[in-house]
């Protein structure tokens, strides 16, 4: 493939994925849709994961203790890589290159890849129920709500959904591994 080829796939792909970020950020257009996401993004800003980190220890002693410490661990290394990543990429938000994508809640940064949001729901809710197996169901289920809220709300390209997923497995895999 050479080079015009490469660049005419590479458009191709960034025209479906505007269009399919167009189709679910109308999703959020209905006020109860737009907030229910919008409580999602909130809670997945760190909140529902602090309570959870608080209430391991109570709920499973000191083996939730262990579960704590290393979702703190996996967030902290997340959050050095999502500050690096988010600096080198540079990537606009979908609302900031469509003019048909609103913005459903306001972003904390600039730009979009990748989604942190992702990043830290999919490490935690794997370290989370590599330890406690029975919260699966609902971290898996929290975790996906995460992520589409990111995709609906205008503020991320399903890729940088992807990749956040991906980053964030990655990181809570290294630490389960050690």
């Amino acid at each position: 493939m050479n080079r015009t080829q490469s660049i005419v796939l590479v458009r191709w792909m960034m025209d479906r994925e505007i269009a399919l970020c167009r189709m679910l950020n109308r999703v959020s257009r209905p006020p109860k849709i737009k907030k229910l996401f919008i409580l999602i993004s909130i809670l997945g800003d760190g909140k529902a994961w602090y309570v959870l980190m608080l209430s391991l220890p109570f709920l499973y002693g000191d083996a939730g203790m262990v579960t704590s410490w290393n979702m703190v661990r996996v967030g902290v290394v997340n959050l050095a890589l999502y500050k690096i990543i988010k600096g080198l990429a540079g990537r606009p938000r979908p609302c900031a290159v469509s003019v048909d994508i609103t913005l459903g809640t306001a972003p904390l940064d600039q730009y979009s890849f990748p989604s942190g949001h992702t990043m830290h729901a999919v490490a935690f809710s794997m370290i989370a129920t590599a330890h406690h197996g029975e919260l699966a169901w609902l971290l898996a289920a929290f975790t996906s709500l995460i992520a589409l809220s990111r995709v609906i709300l205008g503020l991320h390209y399903p890729t940088d959904v992807v990749a956040g997923g991906v980053i964030g497995g990655s990181v809570a895999s290294t630490l389960l591994a050690s």
